[in-house]
């Protein structure tokens, strides 16, 4: 086995628990590995650190999945998975949904496993992840049973592993289109073309939550993409849903989920550019009881904050200025590059231009089946905030 030995950059990285470690961070390597390959990690002095998974072409070098002497083969992936899935033990059912391995939270980097209902979705995201693929897919199908597990290995982000990109059934087959229960409400998810893997599956908590704010009150979600968000808060009470989302096909599983739910009268979506139509409503001073903004990830990199930030700030100053009195907003951020300080900061100043005064209600993160590690902050990478226009 060949040996990675790190600077002591890499060697404070590691110690304060975060698993990547950049190539700037690596000494030398001893031996020879291929992509993907586990390797020793020793310290300046040699010293046995750990044990990750190396790929030159990377720019995360190595990817730490241990610090023990512990060899890192089937057993050990059984192991790791079936701890995984035992912390879910509560969210199982016929007909849930959840995420069963969410990579680095679970101690295994580049790995995601969701569970809807009969059938499971893996992600291989990393060369050392997909290196180990049948050893996992093994021990997936040991321990959950699906009746079939497909592969959404179509993240851009494989291919800046060298991986190619990939879809289809792993093991065994099953429905494409997966019919689940999130609370009292019923969503259809497509496991082969859906975003991600199908469902956003992190925002469980949050719809959750939002229910309690939606009786009675008129709505307008934006990047509402299947309708998550709407059909829920409908279900709850409140007397209209709009929702808007760009793609056609979003809006019509929009449609049908709120179909399939009994909600179609309180239900109605369109098909627009959520910036577009909040500048639109904004001219026409049309005003709602509560917005929601769910847009996806402004930015995937650092160098693109402040284009990120001003994007957010757009939409949440107009969406403040199309709130009631009283009114509630629900805005969020998928991006770790922006934190939830910054995220806070840039709702200060649009809402100190919209001239709207909004008292905080809430500031949450993702659901408890994406955890959140200490040291590593790219795990904490949510934000939903909720906010009340006084």
């Amino acid at each position: 086995m060949a040996t990675a030995v790190l600077r002591g950059s890499g060697q404070r990285r590691l110690l304060r628990g975060h698993p990547w470690i950049y190539r700037s961070d690596i000494q030398e390597v001893q031996g020879s590995a291929e992509p993907g390959e586990v390797v020793d990690i020793a310290a300046p002095n040699r010293q046995f650190l750990g044990r990750g998974t190396y790929n030159p072409r990377s720019q995360i070098v190595l990817r730490v999945l241990t610090t023990e002497a512990e060899a890192i083969d089937a057993a050990f992936l059984r192991r790791r998975i079936a701890a995984a899935a035992a912390r879910r033990q509560g969210l199982a059912g016929p007909e849930a949904a959840y995420r069963v391995v969410s990579s680095e939270g679970d101690l295994l980097p580049g790995l995601i496993v969701d569970r809807y209902g009969p059938v499971a979705v893996a992600q291989f995201l990393t060369a050392g992840m997909d290196r180990l693929r049948e050893a996992t897919l093994e021990a997936v199908e040991s321990l959950l049973t699906p009746r079939g597990i497909y592969l959404r290995n179509d993240a851009s982000v494989r291919a800046l592993e060298g991986l190619p990109l990939e879809r289809g059934w792993a093991r065994g087959d099953g429905p494409e289109q997966v019919e689940i229960r999130e609370g009292p409400c019923r969503f259809r998810v497509d496991v082969a073309g859906g975003q991600k893997t199908g469902f956003f599956l992190d925002q469980r908590e949050n719809r959750l939550a939002a229910r309690e704010v939606a009786a009675g009150r008129t709505v307008l979600d934006c990047f509402c993409y299947t309708g998550g968000f709407a059909v829920h808060l409908a279900e709850a009470g409140a007397t209209l849903v709009e929702g808007v989302d760009i793609s056609p096909e979003a809006v019509a599983a929009a449609e049908a989920n709120a179909r399939l739910n009994g909600l179609e009268g309180r239900c109605r979506f369109r098909t627009a550019n959520a910036f577009d139509e909040l500048r639109a409503l904004d001219k026409t001073r049309r005003q709602y009881d509560c917005l929601i903004l769910d847009p996806p990830a402004f930015t995937k990199g650092k160098e693109a904050v402040g284009a990120a930030l001003r994007g957010y700030k757009e939409i949440n100053l107009r969406a403040m200025r199309l709130l009631r009195p009283g009114g509630i907003l629900i805005t969020c951020s998928c991006s770790y590059h922006i934190d939830e300080a910054t995220f806070l900061a840039m709702l200060e100043e649009a809402a100190a231009d919209a001239h709207c005064r909004m008292r905080v209600l809430a500031v949450r993160t993702q659901a408890a089946d994406h955890p959140i590690l200490l040291g590593v902050r790219e795990t904490r990478y949510l934000k939903c905030v909720f906010l009340e226009r006084l």
